[in-house]
């Protein structure tokens, strides 16, 4: 039987990875290790990835505002100062209205906190007074303070041994947490300054290796990756400043305390999709509790109002209506993604999960539309299906901008 050479090649791929993954799983652990080992000496890599991928939001529409500066280096170093002054000035607006805030309110605490445990000393007093009946079976409670003296001297040397050398320890990771956040800082800058070479140089690799059909898949998936997180990112941010704003105002016209703490406590916190508020619901009832019960009581039922209407009204609007995922898929990617990887896959895994429900859709969609016309809404389709669809058309677009990129094919190309 003679076989063709396609047929062959399949075979040879086939063999070869089947090779790959019985080496693999024979040796999955020390696979594993290696990879956690990897990922360890990448971190600062991908978290200046991460950064340039965030900024990159704002430049973007920046550097359209600058279409007046001609020379494109020019405009880029401005749009990236820019961005930079901009990141500056949230991250000092936050400073200046929560640490003087946070002074008042620890002053405050001072006050309240000794007052609270008086109250409750005093409430104490009043029930025993009331039913005395319950006085004897204290006293015949004995301490013998020795022994608790004692037990406190033996866990305070005992915790001495372990804490110096954490210490150290601390110290070095807190060493090793600045130089990782200034390769990863000096990396953003980099993928800043140079996107446009290195989103070159990458489509000619890629080009290189796979073929033209394959090519335009893996271009239009990455595209519709990136549009999926910047729609995330910037939904998110946007929600987390309304949500804010809403308990600022709210707070502010109950007239009650620590409004602007716990708005901007609140906005930071609900950067984390879903439960994020939360955090910022419980310090806040802490601090209301210290002040009296009844406001802690009054500020969880304005929570509770509020995230209802943040939930059912403004989330889906302008985080779920960017990134087109169901409410129920963002429960389960920020249910998923929290109990693997803790808040980070709470933040990633909405995106995650709204490419591969977009992938899906596209790929149904396109098998059953041959022999029916479909709606208005289902002809809303993404781009990847759109390329799926129109290979050829993004391959002579794709290949005319090559043809002008280089100076050489440009000059044998005929008038």
């Amino acid at each position: 039987m003679n076989l063709s050479d396609d047929t062959v090649k399949k075979i040879k791929e086939l063999i070869v990875f089947a090779v790959v993954a019985a080496i693999l799983g024979a040796n999955w652990a020390l696979c594993l290790r290696a990879i956690f080992a990897l990922l360890a000496v990448l971190t600062p890599f991908i978290v200046g990835g991460c950064l340039a991928f965030v900024a990159n939001i704002p430049m973007r529409f920046i550097e359209s505002r600058l279409s007046f500066i001609k020379k494109p280096g020019a405009r880029r170093a401005l749009g990236i100062l820019i961005t930079l002054i901009l990141v500056l000035i949230i991250v000092v607006f936050v400073m200046v209205m929560v640490i003087p805030e946070m002074v008042t309110s620890l002053r405050s605490l001072q006050v309240v906190i000794p007052n609270f445990f008086n109250s409750m000393s005093a409430g104490i007093n009043d029930l025993l007074e009331k039913h005395p009946e319950i006085v004897p079976a204290f006293e015949n409670v004995r301490i013998d303070w020795n022994s608790v003296a004692s037990a406190i001297s033996s866990w305070i040397s005992s915790s001495l041994s372990v804490i110096l050398p954490g210490t150290v320890t601390a110290i070095a990771g807190i060493a090793s947490g600045v130089t990782n956040s200034v390769v990863a800082f000096i990396f953003a800058l980099y993928l800043l300054i140079g996107k446009e070479k290195l989103l070159s140089q990458s489509k000619a690799l890629l080009r290189a290796v796979t073929s033209e059909r394959r090519y335009h898949m893996v271009v239009a998936l990455f595209r519709l990756i990136g549009e999926k997180f910047s729609a995330f990112v910037t939904g998110q941010c946007l929600e987390a400043c309304i949500l804010g704003m809403m308990f600022v105002v709210t707070l502010s016209i109950a007239g009650m305390p620590y409004a602007t703490l716990i708005g901007v406590l609140i906005a930071v916190t609900a950067l984390i999709p879903v439960f994020g508020a939360f955090i910022g619901c419980i310090v806040g009832a802490f601090l209301m509790l210290m002040q009296s019960p009844v406001l802690a009581l009054i500020f969880v039922v304005i929570f509770l109002v509020i995230q209802q209407i943040e939930g059912n009204l403004i989330y889906p609007h302008v985080v779920g209506g960017k990134v087109d995922l169901p409410a129920i898929w963002v429960l389960v990617a920020v249910t998923t993604g929290g109990a693997f990887f803790g808040v980070l896959g709470m933040i990633a895994f909405i995106p995650v999960f709204s490419v591969v429900y977009a992938l899906i859709r596209s790929y149904v969609r396109l098998r059953n539309e041959s022999g029916r016309e479909d709606s208005e809404e289902e002809r809303k389709d993404t781009e990847l299906s759109a390329t799926i669809k129109d290979v050829s058309v993004r391959l002579k677009l794709d290949k005319d901008n090559d043809v002008s990129a280089d100076p050489k094919a440009s000059a044998k190309k005929p008038s």
